[in-house]
């Protein structure tokens, strides 16, 4: 009985002590949390200067003839006479393709002889109105004769032309798609005539560079298979955005002759743009998307600040901020996920 009373005080002490212990932890622990709480986060910052940059872009492009034709003729008839040799070069006027026409040569030659006979008949009656031998009312009306045969002349030798296609310019033939003898009509395409030794390049560049195309500036360009720049010189633009796109189609003619160059070839096209002043650019990775707008955390007076800005121009690295921010502002580039609005922040290193 004396053990068990000498044992119980010791017992019912220990349970008091242990149980005062965990009440004195629990009590530290919040301390210690809010302590973390109001540690300052350790970022990095960037401080904001104005630059000025010089922008640039690549456009898709189609490298075009700088003029092209489907050759077809301008009547029905069989091939008499066939000219075109696949692939050579041609000049301006070259006949290419001859129609049958003895039914025109005929016609022509009759007109010419009753031509001569007008023509006689003006010349007695003009002697015999000297004369008085007959009234002038006649020799008009002769004379109207030798008008209209010479009309009539000049239409057989048009419907005679028409039987001759010839190349409209100097370029190089295509494919052709008949042979001699051949029945053709205005719809059978002969064959392709392309100017090659000049060449022209389209390409779309988006809506907002649209007001920054001049006619007269030069373009540098690659083709594929080769890393070699050539250059061209803007000729012209549509006169209205695509809709469907939001693009302007831009039309540039390549001065230099480059038999490398193929009509038809896909062409990366680069354009460099007149030097903006006052530019302020920031790492990319410091602009926060949101819903409907984007932010960045300045750095203001060891507090966290999320400001709203514009966004313009940017390369791999940098964005240009359009508004939002000033030069001077040290914005935050690391630890943008755990930071909160008035946060406490410490720079550990600022770049600029």
């Amino acid at each position: 009985m004396r053990l068990q009373s000498l044992i119980s005080p010791a017992i019912i002490f220990s349970l008091v002590l242990l149980a005062s212990c965990k009440e004195e932890k629990k009590e530290a622990a919040p301390a210690a949390g809010a302590a973390n709480r109001n540690m300052p986060i350790r970022v990095d910052g960037f401080l904001v200067q104005p630059q000025t940059i010089r922008e640039s872009i690549e456009a898709p492009g189609t490298l075009l003839p700088n003029e092209e034709t489907n050759l077809q003729p301008e009547v029905s008839g069989r091939v008499v006479a066939l000219n075109i040799n696949e692939g050579n070069v041609v000049s301006k006027g070259t006949l290419l393709v001859k129609i049958f026409d003895g039914d025109l040569q005929a016609q022509l030659k009759k007109l010419y002889v009753q031509l001569a006979t007008a023509q006689k008949t003006v010349e007695r009656q003009t002697e015999l109105l000297k004369i008085n031998g007959i009234s002038q009312q006649e020799v008009d009306l002769s004379q109207l004769q030798v008008n209209t045969i010479n009309a009539d002349i000049d239409i057989v030798k048009t419907n005679i032309a028409k039987t001759e296609l010839r190349a409209p310019f100097s370029g190089r033939l295509g494919f052709k798609n008949i042979s001699m003898g051949a029945y053709i009509t205005p719809q059978t395409i002969v064959a392709a005539l392309k100017q090659v030794d000049k060449l022209k390049i389209d390409f779309t560049v988006p809506e907002k560079y649209s007001s920054r195309i001049k006619i007269g500036m030069f373009i540098n360009f690659t083709v594929e298979g080769t890393l070699q720049k050539h250059m061209a010189r803007v000729m012209a633009t549509e006169p209205a955005i695509t809709e469907n796109n939001r693009s302007l189609r831009v039309r540039a003619v390549v001065d230099v002759k480059d038999k490398t160059l193929i009509p038809g070839a896909f062409a990366k096209v680069k354009l460099q743009f007149d030097e903006v002043p006052n530019t302020i650019m920031i790492p990319t990775q410091a602009v926060l998307p949101q819903a409907r707008n984007k932010k960045v955390v300045v750095y203001r007076n060891g507090i966290a600040s999320f400001e709203t800005v514009t966004t313009g121009i940017r390369d791999s690295s940098l964005v240009q901020i359009v508004t939002g921010l000033k030069a001077g502002d040290t914005i935050v580039t690391t630890g943008l996920l755990a930071i909160k609005p008035e946060a406490k922040l410490e720079l550990s290193k600022v770049a600029q």
